[in-house]
């Protein structure tokens, strides 16, 4: 299973420089009610040849994904798995047990979750200006496009759609040609990517270790990056929560809400202009314990 030659040659055409938001010196200090600490069964541990990446699992856009990474991480399924496919300047892929990207878990494939219905308790922080229409935003890390809230008003469940976005990274779940074929693979962006919105299911984001993602083996173009010879492993993936606690990593991310936080967007949009998206705003996060 794998990401579709289709969406990766155009994904490929459209790949822009990774989006690095800087911390302003000017933006206000956060207080400590401004900070949110990530739950342990919602942060994936994944320890590499290349060293350690932390991604937030968002199960408000992808409940049946995060079930399903949670489940194998802690069953140890992605340990000693590869870094099969690798692209440079687009993602880097992982968790097929053949190393060929055809292969998966004994686990039944799962229905695609590429828009999902959001409410008030969300928490959407919404980025002005971060698209050139609709409305963007972050649900926790994970930066999404949605309706307005006045939506929910006529709405049966008092909610409206909302859709993951493939941000620098975004995790996403690979499957084959077919839009409900996502088992066990998934792959972290290097780059924006708006090829593969709605398309594929966001299901969570890098929040520590981007620095580790393009330090990986890459694959040559000519072979759709696949990675044969020495590629790099994924030697040990677990949700925080299945760790021991002396050996869980403790993250802390900055509310997207917060006037701190507002403050260092308001100052990347202004130094982008015209060519700011919601792609440029990364978290603000602090990682101890591990």
């Amino acid at each position: 299973m794998k990401i579709t030659p289709l969406a990766l040659a155009a994904a490929l055409a459209l790949l822009t420089g990774a989006a690095t938001a800087q911390t302003p010196s000017a933006a206000p200090a956060a207080s400590a009610g401004d900070w949110r600490t990530v739950a342990p069964e919602n942060l994936l541990v994944i320890d590499t040849t290349k060293g350690r990446i932390l991604v937030e699992l968002e199960p408000r856009a992808a409940p049946r994904h995060i079930e399903r990474i949670r489940t194998l991480a802690d069953q140890g399924f992605y340990d000693g798995l590869k870094f099969h496919r690798v692209l440079t300047g687009f993602m880097a892929q992982t968790g097929d047990p053949l190393g060929t990207g055809a292969g998966g878990s004994e686990l039944p494939d799962i229905a695609g979750e590429f828009t999902f219905r959001r409410g008030r308790d969300a928490g959407f922080a919404r980025v002005e200006g971060g698209a050139r229409t609709g409305i963007v935003g972050l649900v926790g890390s994970l930066p999404v496009q949605t309706q307005p809230d006045a939506q929910m008003m006529v709405t049966a469940d008092f909610r409206t759609t909302a859709g993951g976005l493939f941000c620098t990274g975004v995790a996403g779940m690979a499957r084959a040609g077919s839009p409900d074929s996502a088992n066990s693979q998934f792959f972290l962006m290097m780059a924006p990517n708006a090829v593969l919105n709605g398309n594929y299911t966001a299901f969570g984001r890098i929040v520590s270790g981007l620095d580790v993602v393009s330090l990986l083996k890459p694959g040559p173009e000519s072979t759709d990056g696949a990675v044969t010879v020495d590629p790099d492993l994924m030697t040990r993936a677990r949700t925080a929560a299945a760790l021991p606690e002396a050996e869980r990593p403790v993250v802390r991310v900055l509310d997207a809400r917060s006037a701190a936080f507002q403050a260092r967007v308001a100052e990347t949009r202004a130094a982008k202009g015209n060519a700011f998206t919601v792609c440029d705003v990364q978290p603000v996060v602090e990682v101890s314990g591990g």
